[in-house]
């Protein structure tokens, strides 16, 4: 191990040697393996969105549970696409619940406009996430709210539909049949198929035998939809819809919101008493599609360097577990924060020297975990604990912004912490080139105008005056 770290880590300039294809072992962190669908050439992993004529306003309707002002990053993501499409002069209506994200939020009011875009809440029910029972009276509750509002409402030239709570785009396709509205479907995520992968649900189970059937329908349905890498595409495109309505749009983070700061004189750092220490940060939903073992065997190995704190900020249903271990081992190097608010993103992000970022295997394709963009935004190396294949691994090897770890491997994990925490140098250049590539890829300008053609090409009306450059989606 300690010949590969000679070879990885040569010197400030020239700190890994990681090329496409190249991933994270227990060897030393680089083995050969096949190429994967993002190092592939532009063939079946490639989705093209054409907009060789723009359209008038349209009137347009997303249907998600959450949306501003809650915190939830669907909302987050569909308040900044919604608002973006508004500038640009569409009629952008947003139906989701009056209910939040987190408890204790205060119910916003049912009608509003914010920033150019209409918003329309149902008074769904809000029991919580505290059981599967719980959960789906709110979803269900919410599908019937929001689709009596959509047969209210007018018609809709395009109807979106994000995948809160699951096969929530069963709406788009019943006002696609019923009031000939063109339906996207915006996938987050995928359902049923995370609960089988988790082994929450069984497959032959005559119930999930028809959400799986319904699932898979709604996206054959569809006239459009957007996946957010090319291990999603590949399963959706399993179920049976067509390559060409598929458009890969990843999400996003807005460069005005995070952005660096220098690490002397962070102002969270001074408050927090972290000015001298080396901070590995977990930052986002501690959920059951993440890995928690390895930074916890990580801060085992590590517990008596004072000089080292893993800091995890947010929630989700493994905090308890992370929070247990914390308490019973005595790990004092383990630390928790809330989540911060939205416009404080830019100090919290920036207050890690490196982000950890995980995912369990069998959730590639399933999921694609947004935090890696926040992490790339704030100019900060990620090590990202997960599968040698995947749009988080393909993504840090590509910008060359961090390293990937294999599951299970703490050493490797360790290995890399310590060398970051020895070589700020190093540190600062695997930050720089993932702001770098996220200002290129990631980043809301972008990433919302080619959802922006997406919609033109969807319902093409020709206006010369108003055509737009084909913009390319498959990277």
């Amino acid at each position: 191990m300690v010949t590969t770290w000679r070879r990885i880590w040569t010197g400030p300039h020239q700190v890994k040697t990681l090329e496409p294809g190249r991933a994270a072992s227990a060897d030393g962190l680089a083995s050969q393996d096949s190429p994967s669908p993002s190092d592939r050439p532009a063939g079946r992993g490639s989705i093209r969105v054409d907009s060789g004529s723009s359209v008038r306003p349209q009137r347009l309707l997303f249907i998600n549970q959450y949306y501003w002002p809650d915190h939830a990053s669907t909302a987050q993501h569909l308040a900044d696409l919604a608002e973006s499409l508004a500038s640009r002069g569409h009629d952008v209506h947003v139906v989701c619940s009056r209910g939040g994200y987190r408890d204790g939020m205060p119910r916003p009011p049912r009608r509003e406009s914010h920033n150019g875009v209409s918003i329309h809440r149902v008074d769904a029910t809000s029991l919580g996430r505290r059981s599967t029972l719980t959960r789906m009276i709110d979803y269900l509750s919410f599908y019937l709210r929001a689709f009596s509002l959509g047969l209210f409402l007018p018609r809709f030239d395009v109807v979106a539909t994000l995948t809160t709570p699951p096969i929530i785009g069963l709406i788009g396709t019943l006002l696609r049949r019923l009031k000939g509205s063109r339906h996207i479907y915006w996938s987050m995520d995928l359902h049923p198929d995370a609960s089988l992968a988790l082994g929450r649900m069984t497959a032959g189970n005559p119930v999930v035998k028809l959400l799986a059937w319904l699932s898979n329908f709604v996206y054959r349905q569809a006239d459009k939809v957007v996946v957010l890498g090319s291990y999603m595409s590949d399963r959706i495109e399993a179920k049976g819809v067509r390559h060409d309505r598929l458009a890969m749009i990843p999400v996003w983070n807005r460069s005005d919101e995070i952005y660096p700061l220098p690490r002397q004189g962070h102002p969270l750092r001074v408050e927090l008493g972290l000015e001298d220490k080396f901070v590995a940060m977990y930052s986002g939903n501690l959920g059951l599609a993440h890995s928690f073992d390895e930074f916890l065997g990580a801060a085992r190995r590590m517990r008596d360097r004072d000089d080292v704190v893993f800091l995890f900020v947010g929630d989700g249903p493994r905090l308890v577990e992370v929070k247990s271990a914390q308490e019973s081992e005595g790990l004092t190097n383990i630390r928790f924060l809330k989540y911060f608010p939205r416009e404080m993103l830019h100090a919290s992000l920036s207050l890690a020297d490196v982000h950890l970022i995980s995912m369990r295997s069998e959730m590639t394709g399933i999921v694609v975990p947004g935090k890696l963009y926040g992490a790339m935004a704030s100019a900060r190396p990620t090590v990202f604990v997960g599968p040698a294949h995947c749009e988080s691994a393909d993504t840090i090897r590509q910008a060359n912004c961090g390293l990937t770890i294999r599951l299970g491997d703490v050493d490797s994990l360790v290995e890399a912490l310590e060398r970051y925490a020895a070589d700020p140098e190093a540190a600062r250049i695997d930050g720089e080139r993932g702001r770098a590539a996220f200002l290129d890829r990631h980043e809301r300008d972008g990433c919302c105008a080619e959802w922006a053609a997406l919609v033109g090409d969807l319902v093409r009306v020709p206006a010369p005056h108003l055509v737009r450059p084909a913009i390319s989606v498959a990277r």
